[in-house]
């Protein structure tokens, strides 16, 4: 399981707790709903965004390996130029 999965896990496993206690206190309204079902929410968007980020960044590093070149971090940064296809965009 990944770190993401983890913390998104994690995540969940406490509003479930936190949504039970609140049931069992007789205080879980449409307004604690909302809150806990945010914090999943944005826990979750912020977990998928960085799995893939971390996903693009590691199959680039495997890309550059395969090709048997150094990363471009290690050789400095690299300008390519493009033929012009002669029309204007």
């Amino acid at each position: 399981m990944s770190a993401h999965q983890e913390r998104l896990q994690d995540v969940v496993a406490a509003t479930v707790e936190v949504a039970a206690e609140s049931g069992q206190a007789g205080v879980f309204t449409d307004e604690v709903a909302r809150a806990l079902t945010a914090v999943v929410g944005k826990i979750a968007v912020k977990a998928v965004a960085d799995a893939e980020v971390g996903g693009f960044v590691s199959g680039w590093q495997e890309a550059i390996e395969a090709l048997g070149e150094e990363p471009t971090s290690a050789r400095g940064a690299q300008v390519y130029r493009m033929p012009s296809s002669g029309a204007d965009i």
